[in-house]
């Protein structure tokens, strides 16, 4: 992968997974991306617009086209972060296993992975495809908002997952009141959504149409 830059070593490496339907992405995937980045010396954060995500309908998303490309469009300006086309290229449902092997390459030459998704998603680890393996390719960060409980987090995950409790850390966001979901309604209904997403994503959202009611 052209972005592992690094004197050719992968296995020095630390890079940061960060998927989701991006439908559209919004500031506050940016910010975890960031915080992330740097409370955990990341060198890149590579996120990973879903294909056909397993646990939704094709027709409740935006095409993949206009997914990858917002996020491209979103991350142009930070150059530690990428957008990756692994799943969106994918002609199967995609699942966290597959995208974790794709850059984990082989556990000894490949680079250290860190997968970063939301604290509640990971109490639902055991329910993953092939999450033992998971465990043993990446580590977890599982992103809360200030005021989520530590202990009842680790409480929970103990009684999940045992296993995987010291395969998890808990990075705390600021609170921002926003959502994909809100970008969309707040589209469908002809509000404003800037500074809710980056401008260049604001204007794609303009320029296509997307999310229009009727």
């Amino acid at each position: 992968m052209l972005f592992l830059r690094n004197n050719g070593n992968a296995a020095a490496m630390s890079i940061g997974l960060m998927g989701g339907t991006f439908d559209p992405i919004h500031m506050g995937h940016l910010v975890t991306a960031e915080e992330a980045r740097q409370q955990f010396d990341l060198n890149y954060v590579i996120f990973v617009p879903t294909g056909s995500p397993p646990h939704k309908e094709k027709e409740t998303i935006s095409l993949p086209e206009h997914r990858y490309l917002m996020t491209s469009l979103a991350v142009m300006s930070n150059p530690y972060f990428f957008v990756s086309t692994v799943e969106i290229n994918s002609k199967t449902p995609t699942y966290t296993i597959d995208t974790v092997r794709h850059f984990s390459g082989s556990e000894k030459e490949g680079p250290e992975v860190y997968f970063i998704t939301g604290a509640d998603a990971i109490l639902e680890i055991f329910t993953w495809k092939d999450y033992e393996e998971l465990l043993r390719l990446c580590t977890f960060i599982a992103v809360s908002r200030p005021g989520y409980s530590l202990d009842r987090f680790r409480e929970s995950l103990n009684r999940a997952c045992p296993e995987m409790v010291n395969k998890v850390h808990l990075l705390e966001i600021p609170a921002l009141a926003v959502s994909s979901t809100y970008i969309r309604e707040r589209a469908a209904l002809g509000k404003t959504i800037k500074y809710l997403t980056p401008e260049p994503v604001e204007q794609y959202i303009k320029k296509h149409d997307l999310y229009l009611s009727g």
